[in-house]
């Protein structure tokens, strides 16, 4: 029995200490996955508090699974991660049965865990941890109170520097297909054999108090302008293989509106592509195009803030790209990116380009 328990209580911990550790390596995109959610509840409201929440909640992670390996102290840190995995086991499942939610990014970007899979991973979980609540009596601590929080403290102390080092400097591993040495325009091509889900839309219309749904092929025969339109939305029809393009859509226009993707793409000399998703006056722009112009003749500055960017950047090429894009490739505004073509070359912060 107690090599069972043993058993069960690493691996909750290890468990708890990886998925931490996953996350606290791009806090940013937890945070970003959390926005996600409050978008679908409506409670935009919370997301200026995402990343606060993304920090804590990665810290409460590693430092309960680390409590629970040394079992101190054993019961409070037991219900501590019960009240964790009731809260992810309901996210995972809300992301499951509302469809709303595509991955609940319980292991970040490096390891994308589809709903199902998540929500299992949770159940089994939930069932671990009640299973050493009811035997935390058969287990016994070793270890002295004081040695007990130095260990807790130090590693509070260590996963927070560690998450402020990457705020800064990127991501420590790089999961996101805008790593360095990556093929923008390769990973835009779905994978072979690849099967997309086959969509319908569905629109909605009122008429005589009652709603009526229909899509744009079976229009009832008695349509007329006593139909009121009143939402569309798309159903899927049947489900695809899951398997598509690391990058789903990747474009840059001018700031008149054309695109200019395939143009930047087929330059026949290295460029730079410098992303931030708004213009903040307070970043040294002068200093780092200067910098950057010593060595490259292509500059473009590609954001989603265009009063911004003309406002601040007047004798700068600046690109107009999507704001989920842009979160997406750089985590720290802004990011400098090396390019050969469609090709990152090299990918680092302005403050590391600046100190080089």
């Amino acid at each position: 029995m107690q090599n069972f328990i043993k058993i069960i209580r690493w691996s909750v911990g290890l468990l708890f200490i990886f998925s931490g550790l996953i996350k606290a390596n791009d806090p940013l995109g937890l945070s970003y996955k959390m926005q996600e959610f409050f978008e679908v509840w409506g409670m935009i409201y919370f997301n200026d508090y995402t990343l606060a929440l993304s920090l804590i909640m990665n810290t409460l992670e590693i430092v309960a699974g680390i409590a629970l390996l040394i079992k101190f102290p054993y019961k409070q840190t037991l219900w501590l991660l019960l009240g964790l995995i009731v809260f992810f086991t309901f996210l995972t499942g809300y992301a499951l049965f509302s469809g709303k939610i595509k991955t609940c990014g319980c292991f970040g970007d490096c390891i994308p865990l589809t709903p199902q899979t998540s929500f299992i991973k949770d159940l089994l979980l939930f069932i671990c941890i009640i299973i050493l609540l009811f035997t935390q009596k058969k287990v016994k601590a070793n270890i002295h109170p004081a040695l007990g929080i130095s260990v807790l403290l130090l590693a509070t102390f260590l996963v927070g520097y560690g998450q402020k080092q990457v705020l800064t400097h990127l991501p420590i591993i790089d999961c996101l297909p805008y790593k360095q040495g990556n093929d923008i325009n390769e990973k835009m091509k779905s994978p072979k054999g690849a099967i997309a889900d086959s969509v319908s839309i569905m629109m909605e219309f009122e008429k005589g108090g009652k709603k009526y749904f229909f899509d744009a092929n079976n229009f009832p025969s008695d349509f007329d302008s006593t139909y009121v339109y009143i939402d569309r939305k798309e159903v899927v029809v049947s489900k695809g293989n899951g398997l598509k393009a690391g990058i789903g859509d990747f474009t840059l226009t001018t700031l008149s509106g054309l695109d200019t993707t395939k143009k930047i793409f087929i330059t026949p000399i290295p460029y730079v592509l410098v992303f931030t998703g708004y213009v903040d006056k307070s970043i040294p722009w002068n200093e780092m195009i200067s910098k950057l112009r010593e060595k490259y003749k292509l500059i473009y500055v590609v954001t989603a803030d265009k009063a911004g960017a003309i406002q601040s950047l007047p004798d700068v090429n600046v690109l107009i790209g999507d704001i989920t894009m842009i979160k997406t490739a750089a985590r720290v505004w802004p990011t400098i990116f090396v390019m050969n073509g469609s090709t990152i070359m090299q990918k680092i912060t302005y403050q590391d380009y600046l100190k080089k």
